[in-house]
């Protein structure tokens, strides 16, 4: 079963409460808008500790520290690919300009012999609540629910 970990930033502006999303990389997503977005996250081996794994794949997706602050745990959720995925949140702000996204390498097209480079997320916006539901990958919502319940 593989597991991932992540942190969700929000920030609370005049008109509400943002998230900050990745859209995912790759030629996969590309054209899509719904579904394709995440909460920045990544893989971690059962040796690892969830926390550590957020906090380290925060700096590898996004290329920046993660912020200090307190973490609010939003539990885990099962996505239909079955991938646990654990989250905290944070209340920081960051400017998605000073994003310096990882890479990952994979062949493409497919069954060319060729390899190319991708950004692990291709773009990183403070999206507002309704909008994140719209576009975030489905079972991620739920962690929208759990924030907005802490920040009311």
């Amino acid at each position: 079963m593989k597991r991932s970990a992540g942190l969700l930033l929000f920030r609370r502006t005049d008109l509400g409460v943002e998230v900050l999303l990745g859209h995912m990389g790759g030629p996969f997503f590309a054209r899509r808008d719904a579904g394709a977005w995440t909460v920045p996250k990544g893989e971690y081996e059962p040796d690892e500790a969830a926390w550590d794994a957020a906090r380290r794949e925060f700096e590898e997706e996004l290329g920046l520290p993660p912020p200090d602050g307190e973490a609010l745990p939003l539990g885990e959720v099962t996505q239909t690919n079955r991938k646990i995925v654990t989250v905290w949140a944070v209340e920081a702000d960051l400017d998605p300009a000073s994003v310096v996204p990882g890479t990952f390498t994979m062949e493409w097209p497919p069954h060319s012999g060729r390899s190319q480079e991708f950004p692990e997320l291709d773009r990183v916006k403070w999206l507002a609540m309704d909008r994140a539901r719209a576009v975030l990958i489905k079972a991620q919502t739920e962690f929208l629910d759990r924030l907005e319940r802490h920040t009311g």
